[in-house]
């Protein structure tokens, strides 16, 4: 590209953006300012470049492009005299970042008027001070809006993760509440039988048989072999007909939990060979008791280790105990991530867990990547609108380790697939959803670890893709 000739300022003044100048401002745009030729084919600038010139068009066609997970995506195409561009927000001067947001190509060989940042924002500053105060009040309330409604997005999923933990929390707290009340009763129980033994009622002679006997029930309710309903129901019918012919009080109550611990007819003769007649009944008593015990102390050991990986999941979702920035296992982040959003799981949705092990860990901002991969997990959990199949892969790309997160649902329609990482932009239902969770991943992912995401998406089968850097050098600093 060449830049050489000028305009003068009558030229300028028939450029819409400059007609309302006086002939003082014309004559210094026209003085500062240079005609650049661009080859078609050529790019102009480019986005993520430092803005240094504002450009309008003069003659020729050019294409404005945004770069969207990984692609330059063209937003507009125009011949337009006098569309302008680049460093458009130099203005604002040092309070942001200033760099293009965009990039602009010569599709057909084309002219440009340019302007230096360094006069455009000055004389923009100058010119127009009272103007100057709504283009920055616009500009920054906007951007203070979006972090606002981001803030918002984020308190959104944080609370409904919490209800969502809450009702996992509760299930085996109600569960653990529930056993320890039945196993109050069967102690009493048990306490009132030592009693017996105490006072000369239940022949003491017989209490080594009975430990003997209660220590193989336990081993033999620990390996019981799972049935059927239907075998289930037979067994405890044997039972039943077992402990009626031999005059055993309560048969109906005592089968289920006889047969829950693996214990049969043939089991129960060899305890009545051992005991006799006279101790049978106080010995399968003892022997259901130890049973129910047992079973009861499972349920709680059960619940209290559901409550505690549940606790776990939740420090290593939230990262609360961590340095922000560190090296580490994205699988243990993705469990942690589906642990949480477990109650948005739907049982018509299968979760499917494809790791590569292999893999080394990541550095980066762990309670950051896992808003991540809630904000891709809740977008595919939608689209599947409660049936389907969710599937999260991992795998070494090159030098990047690559996150899939794919589903199974309607898919994302390909004239909108380029606006979906734009702010506010959403498919959901009024005040379903803010349109921040894939802007917010982007920044996170691209922005804050030097990485990418890209989607692929048909009907059926649509899958997100992010790229982190394995490197430590090539990913952010812990600032």
């Amino acid at each position: 590209m060449t830049a050489t000739d000028r305009l003068t300022p009558a030229e300028l003044r028939t450029l819409f953006l400059f007609e309302a100048l006086d002939d003082a401002q014309l004559a210094h745009f026209a003085e500062q300012g240079r005609v650049q030729r661009s080859p078609a084919g050529t790019p102009v600038y480019l986005e993520g470049e430092p803005a240094t010139c504002f450009y309008v068009l003069l003659h020729g066609t050019v294409s404005l492009r945004r770069r969207i997970h990984g692609d330059d995506v063209e937003v507009s195409r125009t011949d337009q005299r006098g569309v302008y561009g680049g460093a458009a927000q130099s203005y604002i001067g040092d309070k942001i970042d200033q760099v293009y947001s965009n990039s602009l190509h010569a599709i057909t060989d084309s002219e440009l008027f340019t302007l230096p940042a360094s006069v455009f924002g000055p004389a923009v500053r100058e010119w127009f001070p009272m103007a100057m105060h709504l283009l920055e009040g616009l500009f920054f309330g906007m951007r203070a809006s979006q972090t606002i409604v981001g803030e918002r997005e984020r308190l959104l999923a944080l609370g409904s993760l919490s209800a969502g933990l809450t009702h996992e929390l509760n299930n085996p707290a109600a569960a653990a509440v529930r056993a320890t009340s039945s196993l109050r009763d069967r102690v009493a129980k048990m306490r009132h039988k030592l009693a017996l033994i105490a006072d000369g009622r239940l022949d003491g002679s017989r209490l080594h048989e009975l430990v003997e006997l209660q220590e193989a029930a336990v081993k033999r309710a620990a390996t019981a072999p799972q049935m059927t309903a239907m075998q289930t129901a037979d067994a405890e019918d044997a039972l039943a007909d077992w402990l009626d012919e031999r005059d055993i009080a309560g048969s109906w109550d005592i089968a289920p939990t006889l047969v829950a611990g693996g214990i049969d007819t043939a089991w129960l003769e060899k305890v009545s060979a051992a005991v006799g007649d006279d101790g049978l009944a106080s010995a399968i008593g003892w022997i259901t008791y130890t049973i129910d015990t047992e079973m009861l102390m499972g349920e709680i050991d059960d619940a209290v280790t559901r409550i505690s990986g549940l606790v776990a999941a939740a420090k290593q979702y939230s990262q609360l105990d961590r340095s922000p920035y560190r090296t580490t296992d994205v699988h243990e982040l993705l469990d942690a991530t589906l642990a949480m959003m477990q109650a948005k799981i739907g049982p018509g949705v299968r979760t499917v867990r494809e790791y590569d092990r292999t893999v080394p860990p990541v550095p980066g901002h762990p309670a950051e990547l896992n808003q991540v991969w809630t904000n891709l997990i809740d977008n595919a959990l939608a689209a599947m609108d409660g049936e389907g199949t969710l599937t999260l892969r991992t795998s070494r790309d090159g030098d990047m380790l690559a996150v899939e997160v794919a589903d199974t649902g309607v898919g994302v329609p390909e004239q909108i697939r380029p606006r979906i990482f734009e702010p506010f932009f959403t498919t959901k239902g009024v005040g379903e959803g803010t349109g921040l969770g894939l802007d917010i991943s982007y920044r996170i992912v691209v922005n804050k670890h030097h990485g990418d995401i890209r989607v692929r998406s048909v009907p059926g089968d649509t899958r997100f893709t992010v790229l982190l850097p394995l490197d430590p050098d090539a990913s952010p600093s812990a600032g």
